[in-house]
Parts: structure tokens; C-alpha cells; sequence
């Protein structure tokens, strides 16, 4: 594998697009951390997160050719549809009368595939890591009710609507919230540089 070791995860995308497995073996040794961390503190057991692991990285294998990485972040789309996969294995894990086949392609690309918009700063693991304190700064800083609702929609994935009912406020009322949230998150970022 060290003809993959040091190349940019852009690179080792195209690569896996190529069907050259020991690209995906470079990568999976880049990422399965990450996304193993991902995946337990959203699948409703260690089992299920392993499970995300596992699709994921076949989603990698299977998708890498299709998607426009020159406008998607690798990292981004990595730990989205590692969140996308770990929501969607806890919400069968809820209503587990669902009956929707996990591998219809439809459903995949529909619900699990990350639409991420080419807007988003384009981050690597290196620079990810570089910035782990302060985004762990960032989010102490919020207050307990904050770190709630961002709790909910992100690690829980619950809709404005479900969160309404969940917590017994009003619609606009948890908008605002996670509205508030984010924002906060986003101003306590930006003033730990």
C-alpha cells in the first residue's frame, strides 16, 4: 500500500473509482476511525456501528465513481454519510415495522447518498485535527439547552417537527433554537482563533 500512503484522499477517491482496492484499504485505514467514532455515538449499539463501518465504506466502493469529488469534500462526505447511514439504522431501530430495503438504490441515493453544496470549504482530515480543540471549545461554550437541540437533529435524527413534539414547545420555537445554536456554535469557532 505505499503507493497510496501519502496521496491526497481526492486522488485516492479517483483511484477507488478505478476499483483499485488497495486505495479503498488506504482510505478505510485514513477514515474507519473517524467514522467508527461517527457511528457509535449515533447507532443504537456497537453492533449497529460496526454495521455503518462495513456500509459505508461498500457505499465508498460502489459510489466513488459517481460523485464530483473536484466539488465535494472527501472528509465532509465521508462523515455525512457515515451520520446518514447511523440515523437511518436508528430510526429502523425505532419503528422497526419499516419495511423500506436499505439496498434499494433508490433509497440509497435519495436518503443516504450525502447533497452536500459545493459551497462548503473543502477540509481534510490533517486540517480536521489541526482544528479538533477548537471546535471542542466552540461546543463547551454553548449552553446545555443548545448543546440539547444540536444533540437531537444531529445525533439523534429527530426534524424540527419531531424535536417539537419530543420537547413540547412550539415549531418556531425549536427553530429558533437550533437556529441560535448553530449560529452560536459558528461565532464561538470563529473566536478561538
Amino acid at each position: 500500500m505505499p503507493e497510496y500512503k501519502d496521496i491526497p484522499d481526492i486522488e485516492l477517491i479517483a483511484e477507488i473509482a478505478r476499483f483499485k482496492s488497495r486505495a479503498l484499504e488506504e482510505l478505510y485505514d485514513r477514515y474507519s476511525p473517524i467514522v467508527y467514532t461517527v457511528a457509535k455515538k449515533i447507532a443504537p449499539d456497537d453492533k449497529a456501528a460496526e454495521e455503518v463501518v462495513v456500509d459505508v465504506f461498500s457505499l465508498v466502493w460502489q459510489k466513488a465513481g459517481e460523485i464530483d469529488f473536484t466539488k465535494n469534500c472527501v472528509y465532509t462526505w465521508l462523515i455525512t454519510l457515515t451520520r446518514n447511514r447511523a440515523i437511518d439504522l436508528l430510526k429502523r431501530s425505532r419503528s422497526p415495522e419499516a419495511t423500506l430495503d436499505y439496498y434499494d438504490a433508490e433509497y440509497i441515493d435519495t436518503f443516504i447518498m450525502p447533497h452536500i453544496s459545493h459551497e462548503i470549504d473543502n477540509y481534510d482530515l490533517k486540517h480536521i485535527e489541526k482544528n479538533k480543540k477548537r471546535i471542542e471549545n466552540a461546543l463547551d461554550k454553548l449552553t446545555d439547552a443548545q448543546k440539547y437541540v444540536i444533540h437531537l437533529a444531529y445525533y439523534e435524527g429527530y426534524n424540527i417537527n419531531e424535536i417539537s413534539d419530543k420537547l413540547g414547545i412550539p415549531i418556531e420555537t425549536v427553530r429558533t433554537k437550533v437556529y441560535t445554536a448553530l449560529n452560536t456554535l459558528n461565532e464561538n469557532f470563529e473566536a478561538e482563533l
